[in-house]
């Protein structure tokens, strides 16, 4: 995300990080015309309410051609956009959530997220310059092999509180929903939920103690919240939101908005390289009010997936 304001969501959340390691990729650095991240300050979405402070979709765009860009899109009745220079990432096929951090000296700040390439599983870390003209480092370490079959991933991250948890989402041709949990560089798998099939595009709205959710589409077109206990052998609870209107769409990006459990959407549909901006109050099934702001103006959402930038300690509570 936009770096002073990225500083200023870590500092407010009081989180002090140590780096993960990893191999550094053979990218180059390079230089453009407009800043990789932008000096303009912000608090974070969770803090805002108010129309003059107002909320704001950060979404990441890795691409199959090995880059990565930074788009920023704010609501209103046309939504206005922002797309940063890309930079050097690597090929890939599916993506989830980038959440930064900061080091114990306070003096490195990275963000750190799982991608899929191929039949494999990696995970990145990648660095921000002080500098905010030059390129981010990106490094990557293999942590899994026999993914070929899963089409999308998603994470969710909660470590506001204890019990804390991390766990990865997989999304397989089969019909099944996996879940795996994270303990520090190792994945544990718990295996999988059937009853996914013809589902297609999904992330995580809401992460708490005892559950998390997914926001899920599918091809038919209906948009369903999933509530996934975190108690072993609990079963998921689906809950439908609209049953038409999101046919299109192959990627979903959450942030959170405001106190009361509010999200802000970016749906992209990767025919026609479009984002389209709502927003969602807490997810109640067919009682969640959804607003649309349309197709968003003057950018193109090129990914391979679409990931939320967020941070460590911002938690979703959309459910």
């Amino acid at each position: 995300m936009k770096l002073q304001r990225f500083a200023l969501a870590l500092a407010g959340a009081g989180l002090l990080a140590a780096a993960a390691a990893s191999v550094p990729v053979t990218a180059n650095a390079k230089t453009g015309p407009k800043p990789y991240f932008e000096t303009k300050t912000a608090n974070p979405n969770s803090a805002k309410a108010s129309a003059a402070e107002p909320c704001e979709s950060a979404v990441g765009v890795p691409t199959a051609a090995g880059t990565m860009q930074e788009i920023y899109v704010l609501p209103g009745r046309t939504p206005k956009a922002e797309a940063l220079e890309p930079y050097n990432y690597v090929g890939s096929r599916a993506n989830a959530t980038w959440y930064g951090a900061v080091n114990a000296a306070g003096t490195q700040f990275y963000y750190y997220g799982l991608l899929l390439q191929g039949a494999n599983l990696y995970r990145h870390t990648t660095y921000l310059p002080a500098d905010e003209t030059a390129s981010p480092r990106p490094t990557f370490k293999k942590v899994g092999s026999g993914w070929s079959s899963f089409k999308s991933i998603a994470t969710s991250n909660y470590s506001v509180a204890g019990p804390r948890h991390q766990y990865l989402y997989g999304l397989n041709t089969n019909g099944s929903l996996y879940r795996y949990a994270i303990a520090g560089a190792g994945f544990k798998a718990l295996g999988p939920l059937p009853g996914f099939r013809g589902f297609k595009a999904m992330t995580v709205v809401s992460e708490t103690a005892t559950y998390d959710t997914l926001l899920m589409t599918t091809n038919a077109g209906a948009l369903y919240t999933v509530h996934i206990p975190v108690a072993a052998g609990a079963k998921p609870v689906l809950k439908l939101i609209r049953s038409s209107g999101w046919s299109a769409y192959e990627s979903l990006v959450v942030q959170g908005c405001g106190t009361r459990g509010g999200s802000l959407i970016v749906a992209v549909d990767h025919d026609t390289k479009a984002g389209y901006q709502f927003a969602m109050s807490k997810a109640n099934g067919s009682k969640t009010a959804i607003t649309s702001y349309g197709k968003i103006p003057g950018v193109v959402f090129t990914g391979v997936s679409h990931v939320s930038l967020t941070t460590h300690y911002d938690q979703l509570v959309g459910e």
